[in-house]
């Protein structure tokens, strides 16, 4: 962790989120994309969402600025310029051709991971900011392209609450508390970290930093951060250690991929319906057999366990595995109350 920065009058200025940076930065370049005239800083100032919160013309400015430093950085062909010989100062805008990419090949497996990729990025809430950007335009005369709008739409979704309040703390360098479980059934216990970043690996999420408590590198699973997650400290306390690769801490945390094809799972007479109408016929014929998709181990453990007795599980060995875990956590928790544990570790 690095030393914490003196606090100076820059240090103290309010700083806006990171994804409400993000969403102004976006509804920029929807606007740039969506005339070919060059759009002033004032017009700017007035119609993209986001520029509302500088409140000086200074604080405006400096905004601004570093929006359009960022955008070069990330490739985006501003082009500066007047829309006549009349027009006293420059215009901004995105050309279309320089920025919109040919016509691209994949291959199947490319294609299906273009295809993941974009479910991540979906929001209603930006499309609508978007709407109201084109009316201002159209309502100052500038020429608009309705289709542009529907061309970028960047937004990472998730389901996790943990993700926006831990992606603005990485971001901003500061140290988090929560709860988190160690697996399913363990107890929610308090962690403080500093956090390096949010990755996703095998479709989850995790955030990866250093544990104060253990003094060692942790990844979290976000979808067992329980409560609300707190951010604390000065800004840019929190450093991210250079040459870290956090899906390889990731990737080495969460150990080999999880078994794929079906398990199966011996029920109790009559019992278990939940499980039987998931299932699928056992092939061997047993009427008290089924066949359970294994795509998702952890929720399958979670429903196997949580049918005590009535549910056995055959095979794989790693589901069976993670029932008896769950069962003997449960177990630890109520010393006094009876478990099938060790019937079904057998």
């Amino acid at each position: 962790m690095s030393p914490l920065a003196p606090l100076t009058p820059s240090t103290l200025a309010p700083v806006p989120p990171p994804t409400a940076r993000a969403e102004r930065l976006v509804n920029l370049v929807l606007a740039l994309l969506s005339t070919r005239q060059f759009l002033s800083a004032d017009r700017i100032r007035t119609t993209v969402a986001g520029y509302e919160e500088a409140r000086t013309d200074e604080a405006f400015y400096r905004m601004f600025e570093r929006d359009k430093a960022e955008l070069r950085e990330l490739g985006v062909p501003l082009e500066t310029g007047k829309q006549s010989v009349f027009d006293v100062v420059d215009g901004y805008r995105i050309a279309r051709g320089d920025y919109e990419l040919a016509a691209i090949d994949l291959a199947p497996d490319e294609a299906t991971a273009v295809a993941l990729a974009a479910r991540l990025w979906d929001s209603p809430q930006l499309a609508g900011a978007a709407r109201t950007a084109m009316t201002k335009l159209r309502a100052a005369g500038v020429e608009v392209d309705p289709a542009a709008a529907s061309e970028v739409q960047p937004r990472v979704r998730t389901t996790e609450p943990a993700f926006a309040p831990l992606l603005a703390a990485a971001r901003a360098g500061r140290v988090v508390t929560f709860a988190h479980r160690g697996h399913p059934a363990a107890e929610a216990r308090r962690r403080i970290v500093e956090p390096w970043g949010v990755v996703s690996y095998r479709g989850r999420w995790y955030l990866v930093g250093h544990d104060r408590d253990r003094d060692d590198v942790r990844c979290f699973r976000l979808s067992r951060i329980e409560g609300e997650v707190t951010a604390t400290g000065a800004r840019g306390a929190v450093t991210r250690p250079e040459g870290v690769d956090l899906v390889e801490l990731v990737a080495r945390s969460a150990g080999p991929p999880p078994p794929t094809g079906t398990a199966r799972v011996r029920l109790a007479p009559g019992r278990a319906a939940g499980l039987r109408r998931a299932g699928r016929p056992d092939p061997q014929g047993d009427p008290d057999v089924v066949e359970l998709d294994l795509s998702r181990i952890d929720t399958l453990a979670r429903w196997v366990a949580g049918q005590g007795p009535d549910a056995v599980v055959l095979s794989p060995p790693e589901l069976r595995t993670a029932v008896v875990g769950i069962l003997r956590a449960a177990r630890d928790a109520d010393t006094g109350a009876a478990t099938p544990a060790a019937g079904l570790a057998r």
